[in-house]
């Protein structure tokens, strides 16, 4: 009935035995074998990512009797000590405990005295940040000068809370969340170890539910292998942490790429018949959107190992722009699933919102019937009758004022910023296959980026890939669409104020009241 927790039975005994704090132990490791040991070192970092383990093992370390490579042997009378915790030279402290002045000046009290069995005293204490002022200002005079024999081992996950006076006298240690990969790794080993039968994606939810850290992760084993009455299997890990496999989530972002409303809904369906949860689905759909993400700007920043098939063929299948959309929604509509009548029929708005605000690409426009995308992309040929001889289409010369021409063809190019500004101070001269002339003010500023922009729409727009841009500069006003836009806002401005200067009831305010009309405040609507 003595059982032991993963977490404990599994805890590094060496440094060797160090799971994803590589940066650390080469560190000590460097310092053990050139005897460059720092008085007082502070370990730092999130729950169960081996601060205290790390201590531990450098506490060894410090006194062991036959070192092998700066890690501790494990078999001399000082190892086993301090693995049995009965060795009285690495005095333990729990800071959150013990906050009082009064009883960090009795700890230090006796720190002046030589240590009974190792070469070093060594004080570890954990959640250091606990401490009250008082006792830092205690603290801190033994670490600025302290005695040869003594090392102080500082564990802490917020810094921050700790006097820059104490931060400057320690040699500090960052240590990093460990990947899902780390601990998926560690798991299967220790499985392996205990001749337990398990299934790799239970083993990848519980490494990603426990969040960076490892002690985490072993407690969630520890739980699944006793829900799952002695393995570890996807569906017993689904029901023990109330989520749902990866594959519903995939489904729906594959149903989102095909615009399929039917095959959305049915499967929001079967995940409602699971009595899962909406909000933990909503999670793992932005889990996998920033993946995804990842994958599509920066592939090496995704462990190959952890579901790349699925990633890459996700990558493949969603646009840049639908992945950033789709993980937006998401994340705003986060609350909704709170405020709706429940939390089934918020993630259907919420998914049908995804796909109603799909932006419109050139692939949708190509899934449109021949007779749209034709209209759409080049103007229509001329027909020709069988017996009729080959019809010579002409170049389109501009006629005089075609400026509302231009304008038509504007709206069709979809330019957005600069290049639509330089195009709407434009007037069209001469267009084909070709070339495309252009008359401009020689006041207006034309960049390049706005020219190229322009250029390759009119490329696209024509469908000639070949076809160049050319400006003939004017100093004469042209009649462009600026123009145009300018003349229709004056007309329509002037319409509301004619309107208000003769409208009767205006007119009875300003004979009875002595009113008057603020030109600046009308507004045409």
């Amino acid at each position: 009935m003595n059982y032991q927790v993963l977490a404990r039975k599994w805890r590094p005994h060496n440094f060797t035995e160090v799971v994803g704090q590589s940066h650390v132990v080469k560190s000590l490791v460097n310092a053990l074998q050139h005897n460059r040991l720092h008085h007082a070192y502070l370990f730092t970092g999130t729950r169960g990512v081996g601060k205290t383990t790390i201590a531990r093992i450098l506490a060894k370390a410090l006194n062991c009797e036959s070192l092998h490579d700066a890690n501790p042997c494990g078999v001399c009378n000082i190892c086993l000590a301090v693995d049995e915790g009965r060795f009285l030279d690495l005095i333990e402290v729990d800071a959150a405990s013990r906050t009082k002045v009064e009883d960090t000046r009795d700890l230090l009290d006796n720190a002046q005295y030589a240590p009974n069995q190792g070469r070093y005293k060594v004080y570890l204490i954990d959640e250091v940040h606990m401490l009250s002022g008082h006792s830092f200002n205690a603290l801190l005079k033994t670490l600025e000068e302290p005695p040869p024999h003594v090392k102080f081992l500082l564990a802490t996950t917020d810094p921050h809370k700790i006097p820059v006076t104490v931060l400057s006298r320690c040699l500090q240690f960052n240590l990093k969340r460990l990947t899902p990969s780390q601990i998926l790794a560690q798991m299967e080993y220790i499985l392996g170890e205990e001749k337990i039968i398990f299934e790799t994606p239970a083993l990848k939810l519980l490494a990603r539910s426990a969040d960076g850290s490892m002690r985490d992760g072993l407690s969630l084993l520890d739980q699944a292998i006793v829900f799952g009455n002695g393995t570890v299997a996807t569906d017993s890990v689904n029901a023990m942490l109330g989520t749902v496999a990866e594959q519903p989530v995939e489904d729906l972002l594959t149903a989102l790429a095909h615009a399929d409303a039917t095959a959305i809904l049915d499967k929001i369906n079967d995940i409602a018949n699971t009595q899962s949860d909406f909000g933990e689905v909503l999670q793992q759909i932005l889990q996998v959107l920033h993946r995804i993400a990842l994958v599509q700007h920066l592939p090496s920043a995704i462990d190959p190992d952890f579901d790349a098939e699925m990633l890459a063929s996700m990558a493949a299948l969603l646009s840049r722009e639908d992945v950033q959309l789709y993980y937006q929604i998401a994340l705003v509509g986060q609350k909704d699933l709170e405020l709706a009548p429940d939390s089934r029929s918020g993630f259907e708005m919420l998914m049908l919102r995804m796909l109603t605000f799909k932006p419109v690409t050139t692939e949708t426009v190509a899934r449109k019937p021949a007779s749209v995308a034709t209209a759409v992309n080049k103007p229509a040929p001329v027909p020709v009758t069988p017996s009729s001889p080959p019809v010579v289409v002409a170049p389109v010369q501009a006629p005089t004022g075609g400026a509302q021409d231009w304008a038509s063809i504007i709206t069709q190019l979809h330019l957005v910023g600069p290049s639509k500004n330089l195009a709407n101070n434009c007037a069209l001269d001469y267009i084909d296959d070709k070339v495309c002339r252009l008359q401009i003010d020689a006041s207006i500023i034309r960049g390049s980026a706005a020219e190229d922009a322009l250029l390759n729409a009119l490329r696209t727009y024509r469908n000639t890939p070949s076809l160049k841009l050319e400006f003939n500069s004017q100093k004469t006003a042209l009649d462009t669409p600026a123009l145009q836009m300018l003349k229709a806002r004056e007309n329509k401005q002037q319409a509301a104020v004619d309107s208000i200067n003769t409208d009767s009831t205006v007119q009875a305010l300003k004979t009875q009241f002595d009113a008057r009309i603020l030109p600046d405040s009308i507004e045409p609507v």
